[in-house]
Protein backbone atom coordinates (compact mmCIF):
# COMPACT_ATOMS: atom_id res chain seq x y z
CA UNK A 1 0.00 0.00 0.00
CA UNK A 2 2.85 2.40 0.81
CA UNK A 3 4.26 2.19 -2.72
CA UNK A 4 1.06 3.68 -4.17
CA UNK A 5 1.48 6.86 -2.12
CA UNK A 6 2.99 9.89 -3.82
CA UNK A 7 6.42 11.17 -2.87
CA UNK A 8 4.81 14.11 -1.07
CA UNK A 9 2.60 11.79 1.00
CA UNK A 10 5.61 9.66 1.91
CA UNK A 11 7.54 12.78 2.91
CA UNK A 12 4.68 13.95 5.12
CA UNK A 13 4.52 10.52 6.77
CA UNK A 14 8.28 10.53 7.28
CA UNK A 15 8.17 13.96 8.89
CA UNK A 16 5.38 12.66 11.15
CA UNK A 17 7.76 9.94 12.38
CA UNK A 18 7.03 7.01 10.04
CA UNK A 19 10.49 5.65 9.19
CA UNK A 20 9.03 3.02 6.86
CA UNK A 21 7.74 5.83 4.63
CA UNK A 22 11.29 7.08 4.11
CA UNK A 23 12.42 3.53 3.35
CA UNK A 24 9.76 3.47 0.61
CA UNK A 25 11.10 6.77 -0.78
CA UNK A 26 14.62 5.33 -0.82
CA UNK A 27 13.44 2.16 -2.59
CA UNK A 28 11.59 4.24 -5.17
CA UNK A 29 14.62 6.40 -6.06
CA UNK A 30 17.68 4.33 -5.14
CA UNK A 31 18.34 2.82 -8.56
CA UNK A 32 18.41 6.13 -10.36
CA UNK A 33 20.42 7.84 -7.60
CA UNK A 34 22.95 5.04 -7.88
CA UNK A 35 23.03 5.37 -11.69
CA UNK A 36 23.75 9.08 -11.41
CA UNK A 37 26.43 8.46 -8.81
CA UNK A 38 28.03 5.90 -11.16
CA UNK A 39 28.11 8.50 -13.93
CA UNK A 40 30.28 10.67 -11.74
CA UNK A 41 32.43 8.24 -9.82
CA UNK A 42 32.92 5.44 -12.36
CA UNK A 43 33.38 3.09 -9.40
CA UNK A 44 30.71 0.90 -7.86
CA UNK A 45 32.08 1.32 -4.33
CA UNK A 46 32.28 5.11 -4.64
CA UNK A 47 28.80 5.27 -6.19
CA UNK A 48 27.38 3.28 -3.30
CA UNK A 49 29.01 5.66 -0.84
CA UNK A 50 27.73 8.72 -2.73
CA UNK A 51 24.20 7.29 -2.93
CA UNK A 52 24.18 6.48 0.77
CA UNK A 53 25.42 9.98 1.63
CA UNK A 54 22.70 11.47 -0.59
CA UNK A 55 19.90 9.64 1.16
CA UNK A 56 21.28 10.58 4.57
CA UNK A 57 21.53 14.24 3.53
CA UNK A 58 18.04 14.12 2.03
CA UNK A 59 16.63 12.62 5.24
CA UNK A 60 18.27 15.28 7.39
CA UNK A 61 17.02 18.06 5.10
CA UNK A 62 13.58 16.63 4.40
CA UNK A 63 11.85 19.30 6.50
CA UNK A 64 13.37 21.98 4.27
CA UNK A 65 11.90 20.45 1.08
CA UNK A 66 9.40 23.09 -0.04
CA UNK A 67 7.37 20.95 -2.47
CA UNK A 68 7.64 23.57 -5.23
CA UNK A 69 9.37 21.06 -7.46
CA UNK A 70 9.27 17.28 -7.65
CA UNK A 71 11.03 15.39 -4.87
CA UNK A 72 13.15 13.65 -7.51
CA UNK A 73 14.43 17.00 -8.81
CA UNK A 74 15.36 18.07 -5.29
CA UNK A 75 17.00 14.69 -4.62
CA UNK A 76 19.00 14.77 -7.88
CA UNK A 77 20.38 18.20 -6.96
CA UNK A 78 21.62 16.60 -3.74
CA UNK A 79 23.20 13.80 -5.78
CA UNK A 80 24.95 16.32 -8.01
CA UNK A 81 26.41 18.40 -5.18
CA UNK A 82 27.35 15.34 -3.13
CA UNK A 83 29.09 13.71 -6.08
CA UNK A 84 30.99 16.89 -6.95
CA UNK A 85 32.14 17.26 -3.34
CA UNK A 86 33.14 13.60 -3.22
CA UNK A 87 35.13 13.88 -6.45
CA UNK A 88 36.93 17.00 -5.26
CA UNK A 89 37.92 15.21 -2.08
CA UNK A 90 38.97 12.07 -3.88
CA UNK A 91 40.48 13.85 -6.92
CA UNK A 92 39.29 11.22 -9.35
CA UNK A 93 40.22 11.61 -13.00
CA UNK A 94 36.76 12.32 -14.43
CA UNK A 95 37.89 11.69 -18.00
CA UNK A 96 38.77 8.04 -17.42
CA UNK A 97 37.05 5.39 -19.52
CA UNK A 98 34.66 3.01 -17.76
CA UNK A 99 35.55 -0.55 -17.14
CA UNK A 100 33.23 -2.32 -19.58
CA UNK A 101 32.09 -4.73 -16.86
CA UNK A 102 30.80 -1.96 -14.57
CA UNK A 103 27.42 -1.57 -16.21
CA UNK A 104 27.05 -5.26 -16.89
CA UNK A 105 27.23 -5.81 -13.12
CA UNK A 106 24.41 -3.32 -12.64
CA UNK A 107 21.95 -5.18 -14.83
CA UNK A 108 19.92 -8.06 -13.52
CA UNK A 109 20.65 -10.56 -16.21
CA UNK A 110 18.47 -13.59 -16.75
CA UNK A 111 19.88 -16.88 -17.91
CA UNK A 112 17.36 -17.33 -20.74
CA UNK A 113 18.57 -14.78 -23.24
CA UNK A 114 16.89 -14.46 -26.59
CA UNK A 115 18.19 -12.42 -29.52
CA UNK A 116 16.07 -9.36 -28.78
CA UNK A 117 17.18 -9.24 -25.16
CA UNK A 118 20.82 -9.74 -26.11
CA UNK A 119 20.61 -7.02 -28.75
CA UNK A 120 18.94 -4.61 -26.34
CA UNK A 121 21.57 -5.28 -23.69
CA UNK A 122 24.31 -4.81 -26.26
CA UNK A 123 22.87 -1.44 -27.29
CA UNK A 124 22.46 -0.45 -23.66
CA UNK A 125 26.04 -1.48 -22.94
CA UNK A 126 27.46 0.60 -25.79
CA UNK A 127 25.31 3.60 -24.87
CA UNK A 128 26.35 3.38 -21.21
CA UNK A 129 29.96 3.01 -22.24
CA UNK A 130 29.78 6.11 -24.46
CA UNK A 131 27.94 8.10 -21.78
CA UNK A 132 30.63 7.07 -19.31
CA UNK A 133 33.26 8.60 -21.58
CA UNK A 134 31.56 11.99 -21.48
CA UNK A 135 32.41 14.72 -19.02
CA UNK A 136 30.36 14.39 -15.82
CA UNK A 137 28.15 17.41 -16.63
CA UNK A 138 27.28 16.01 -20.08
CA UNK A 139 26.61 12.54 -18.69
CA UNK A 140 24.42 13.96 -15.93
CA UNK A 141 22.28 16.04 -18.27
CA UNK A 142 21.78 13.14 -20.69
CA UNK A 143 21.00 10.75 -17.83
CA UNK A 144 18.52 13.12 -16.19
CA UNK A 145 16.78 13.93 -19.47
CA UNK A 146 16.51 10.45 -20.97
CA UNK A 147 16.64 8.02 -18.05
CA UNK A 148 15.21 10.27 -15.37
CA UNK A 149 12.66 11.77 -17.74
CA UNK A 150 13.24 15.16 -16.18
CA UNK A 151 12.16 18.31 -18.02
CA UNK A 152 14.64 21.03 -18.93
CA UNK A 153 13.26 23.15 -16.07
CA UNK A 154 13.65 20.29 -13.59
CA UNK A 155 17.21 19.60 -14.72
CA UNK A 156 17.96 23.32 -14.41
CA UNK A 157 16.65 23.30 -10.84
CA UNK A 158 18.69 20.22 -9.96
CA UNK A 159 21.89 21.60 -11.45
CA UNK A 160 21.37 25.25 -10.56
CA UNK A 161 21.16 26.65 -14.09
CA UNK A 162 18.60 28.17 -16.43
CA UNK A 163 16.45 25.89 -18.61
CA UNK A 164 17.85 27.51 -21.78
CA UNK A 165 21.39 26.75 -20.61
CA UNK A 166 20.36 23.14 -20.00
CA UNK A 167 18.86 22.99 -23.51
CA UNK A 168 22.13 24.16 -25.07
CA UNK A 169 24.19 21.83 -22.90
CA UNK A 170 21.88 18.91 -23.76
CA UNK A 171 22.28 19.63 -27.48
CA UNK A 172 26.08 19.74 -27.15
CA UNK A 173 26.12 16.64 -24.96
CA UNK A 174 24.12 14.74 -27.60
CA UNK A 175 26.67 15.77 -30.21
CA UNK A 176 29.56 14.58 -28.06
CA UNK A 177 27.69 11.34 -27.31
CA UNK A 178 27.19 10.76 -31.02
CA UNK A 179 30.92 11.33 -31.60
CA UNK A 180 31.79 8.82 -28.86
CA UNK A 181 29.40 6.26 -30.32
CA UNK A 182 30.77 6.75 -33.82
CA UNK A 183 34.31 6.39 -32.54
CA UNK A 184 33.48 3.27 -30.52
CA UNK A 185 31.26 1.58 -33.08
CA UNK A 186 32.43 3.00 -36.37
CA UNK A 187 29.64 2.35 -38.92
CA UNK A 188 27.29 0.58 -36.53
CA UNK A 189 26.18 3.81 -34.81
CA UNK A 190 23.37 4.42 -37.30
CA UNK A 191 21.68 1.20 -36.16
CA UNK A 192 21.72 2.35 -32.53
CA UNK A 193 20.34 5.82 -33.11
Amino acid sequence: MQSKLSDIELIEQTLAGNQAAYADLVKRHQRFVFTLAMRFSKSREDAEEIAQDCFIKAYRSLASFQKQSKFSTWLYSIVYTTAMTFLRKKRVDTDSIDDENTYIQLENQSSGLNNDVAETRSRSHYLNQAIGQLLPDDATIITLFYMGEQSLDEIGQALGMEANTVKVKLFRARQRLKEKLEKNLKGEVKELI
